[in-house]
């Protein structure tokens, strides 16, 4: 099996799941060589985004 990097995209990135995923994904130390977050204009107002 061939090593691959692999992009990924967070959706809801301010809430609880886009937190607990991204910590998940650190943990497990997986091949990802890029990360994206997207969150909607309110959420990313209304709370500290990454």
């Amino acid at each position: 099996m061939k090593n691959r990097n692999y992009k990924l995209a967070v959706v809801g990135a301010t809430g609880l799941v886009g937190r607990t995923v991204l910590q998940v994904l650190e943990e497990k130390k997986l091949p990802i060589s890029e990360y994206s977050f997207f969150a909607s204009k309110r959420s990313a107002r209304s709370r500290n985004c990454f």
